[in-house]
């Protein structure tokens, strides 16, 4: 077991947030002295439940949290602290509805079956200001601003830091760009293992949120915070390895990929609509999938469960030999439900050989309305939870704790919120 106390004096932590995500993708934290994280690594930090999402009460005992010592990221813009993930406990048991424990249990399926899923994120998020009421470079208004060379380098200080931290925690980053809305940026770094994916995810989140405050600015991963521009998605790309090769490779092949890869494509068509609710978890995530055409022309979202080659107006699309990139998420989605959710959708498609039919190589934005038996995504998150709820698949392999936590708690949300996007959920929401 790594020594954190050894750690920490080599390498001069001065304390660790210890953190665990919530099921609304929430990250909660407790922050450790160095010279108690040899008590807290063996029996985790102590939360009330019921103060975080995880559908809990004040009675409960206390939810402890402990830290994976391979999770560790030093953080480069503060050196004396280091962030660990961490596995909630209660009575000595995981709590199964935790999302980091959800996808630890999926892994080890797949790790049962002989398999190593590697995924790879596109996060994308504005720049705003830091009251969160419009993007924070006015000079940012071209009707096509994606890639545009002036507004990315008048946002060099905050980028360049990004990335040079991720150069520093050795994640491999390879490009950054301003993306399709004004505002909007996306950083790419590579693929890794689901759960190490998911943890770098989630910290991603915080490191982006964290240095742009520092420079005066607020991110956001929010999926639809401006009406007449494009929303943020989190696209993400998929492949399944065992014994060092690429399983989902198969150069015979039109697109250059394998059966086991389109088996797993038809896994997540046939569970998409249940499969949005983790997703594209809120109210606003809705105004993204859903949306009429943006200031630039295109959504960039899809909004039917299809198929294709290198084209981006479906739903996952297959851009290149043994992988696909999947194109529902958004940025509100959480970091370890979402990849939990898609290897379970997909894994069921290669026991079970699902087909997934014919691929359509189409412009579904503009001829989708030429595809009569296309399946649409859900049109709001009651739509999605009610889908999950009666989808057996996601059921079964998210867990009932977490089926019903996650449903309770969402539900709760509809409820209060309609299908309307009030400004109190705008405001939450932009904290994603």
């Amino acid at each position: 077991m790594t020594d954190l106390t050894r750690i920490a004096k080599e390498r001069g932590i001065k304390y660790f947030l210890i953190s665990y995500m919530d099921l609304f993708g929430t990250m909660r934290a407790k922050l450790v002295p160095a010279a108690a994280i040899g008590e807290m690594a063996k029996n985790g930090a102590g939360f009330a439940g019921f103060a975080s999402w995880l559908d809990m009460t004040p009675a409960d005992p206390d939810v402890l949290a402990i830290p994976d010592p391979d999770s560790l990221i030093q953080l480069p813009w503060r050196k004396e602290v280091g962030w660990l993930a961490a596995d909630p406990y209660m009575n000595g048991k995981l709590v199964e509805q935790a999302p980091r424990n959800v996808l630890k249990r999926t892994m080890e399926k797949a790790e049962a079956m002989g398999i190593e899923p590697k995924t790879g994120v596109e996060c994308e998020f504005f720049l705003i200001s830091p009251d969160g009421v419009d993007i924070s470079d006015a000079s940012d208004c071209q009707a096509k601003p994606c890639y545009d060379q002036q507004a990315l380098m008048r946002r060099y200080d905050v980028i360049t830091e990004i990335c040079d931290a991720m150069l520093e925690l050795g994640w491999c980053p390879y490009q950054n760009d301003h993306e399709d809305a004004n505002g909007q940026f996306e950083m790419n770094w590579k693929y890794d293992n689901a759960l190490r994916t998911a943890d770098k995810h989630a910290f991603f989140k915080y490191m982006v949120k964290s240095i742009a405050e520092k420079h005066g600015l607020r991110a956001t991963f929010m999926p639809k915070p401006f009406a007449n521009l494009t929303g943020n998605g989190c696209h993400m790309h998929v492949s399944l390895w065992k014994g060092g090769e690429n399983v989902f490779e198969d150069k015979k092949d039109e697109l250059g990929l394998s059966q086991l890869g389109y088996q797993f494509i038809a896994g997540l068509m046939h569970s998409a609509q249940g499969l949005t609710a983790i997703t594209n978890p809120t109210v606003n995530s809705y105004k993204r999938i859903n949306a009429p055409r943006t200031t630039s022309g295109a959504t960039w979202s899809p909004n039917t469960i299809t198929y294709t080659g290198n084209n981006r107006t479906h739903m996952i699309r297959i851009p290149d030999v043994g992988r696909f990139e999947f194109r529902l998420a958004d940025g509100a989605a959480n970091p370890y439900a979402m990849q939990a959710a898609v290897l379970i959708a997909g894994l069921d498609g290669i026991e079970k050989k699902r087909d997934p039919g014919k691929r359509l190589d189409i412009d579904m934005y503009t001829e989708g309305h030429t595809v009569k038996d296309a399946k649409r995504l859900p049109l709001n998150l009651l739509d999605a939870l009610r889908a999950l709820e009666s989808d057996d698949v996601l059921r079964k392999g998210l867990g009932e704790p977490f089926i019903s936590a996650y449903l309770k708690l969402k539900h709760a949300d509809w409820n209060e919120f309609g299908r309307h996007l009030t400004e109190w959920e705008r405001q939450t929401t932009l904290d994603c």
